[in-house]
């Protein structure tokens, strides 16, 4: 009963840490079609807005809600002077958003030094088999699903998630019919911002607060999109699922080093079989159904 229900917690730990890390990035790559090599000091900056208003005596919850929200206000500025040019132009934009995050990185160094003093986790931990599971994790994975939901009613059922897939289908006919593609656009990244910004907040008690602190959920967001495809509904989902299972089966097993090296395997993969990912399989077989 134990070991079970430690692979069990495991994998949903696994499950929300990629779902919360991937979310932002699925949105901005798969209704933009750029590419956010700073998405990780995104998350970053969100867990130092995190800590700061913590520290001042903020609750965490507010603390947290205005990481999120600091966030996609720098995201959206960021749009504003750099990425809207950028638009179509995927090469760019790597190369922009690398730069955006070595002076993130190297700035935060300057200004608040190699680490910063952080909070606890709350809510505490509860005991099965003399092993401890914290209960803020369990909360996370609440968290994560939630936001899928969230995020599904956005785009399926709002007039704004409506005009957003519009724009990523065809923005031209799109912009024909009256739609300010460039204001659509820039939403949409501000708002995968303000997911970026919530990872950081909702991790910052769980991890040291430094300028690196983005570098522990790069690679697991960049795989988890990529193994998901470009449409970020389906997608995120159905990765952050698969790549759950197998990164908690392997670090279960054999370590924590084996299950990261599961993902890459994964995503090595799926770029050499199936490059439209989770997402191209699943829209490929709907259509042949209809």
């Amino acid at each position: 009963m134990g070991e079970l229900f430690s692979f069990l917690y495991q994998f949903l730990d696994s499950f929300a840490f990629l779902i919360l890390a991937a979310i932002g990035l699925a949105i901005i790559f798969g209704m933009m079609g750029i590419i956010n090599l700073a998405h990780g000091e995104f998350i970053m900056l969100g867990a130092y807005i995190t800590t700061f208003c913590a520290v001042s005596g903020v609750p965490l919850p507010i603390a947290i809600l205005l990481g999120a929200i600091g966030v996609g206000i720098f995201g959206l500025i960021i749009d504003r002077i750099i990425i809207r040019h950028l638009y179509h132009r995927p090469l760019d934009s790597v190369v922009a958003t690398w730069g955006i995050s070595l002076i993130m990185t190297q700035g935060f160094l300057i200004l608040w030094g190699p680490t910063l003093q952080g909070t606890s986790t709350p809510l505490g931990s509860f005991k099965i088999d003399g092993t401890s599971y914290s209960y803020y994790r369990m909360l996370l994975v609440v968290i994560a699903i939630g936001l899928l939901i969230f995020m599904y009613w956005l785009f399926m059922h709002t007039k704004f998630g409506l005009i957003s897939r519009a724009t990523m289908q065809n923005a031209e006919i799109a912009s024909s019919l009256g739609v300010n593609t460039k204001r659509i656009n820039s939403l949409t990244f501000m708002i995968g911002s303000m997911f970026a910004g919530l990872a950081g907040g909702l991790y910052a008690p769980t991890m040291s607060i430094t300028p690196n602190f983005g570098n522990a959920f790069l690679v697991e967001s960049f795989v988890t999109v990529l193994v998901g495809g470009a449409n970020p509904l389906i997608g995120t989902v159905v990765s952050g699922s698969a790549l759950g299972v197998v990164n908690s089966t392997l670090s279960f097993l054999f370590g924590t080093f084996y299950g990261r090296m599961g993902l890459l395997v994964v995503a090595i993969l799926f770029i050499r079989v199936w490059p439209s990912g989770f997402s191209g399989l699943i829209e490929k077989k709907l259509m042949r159904v209809k």
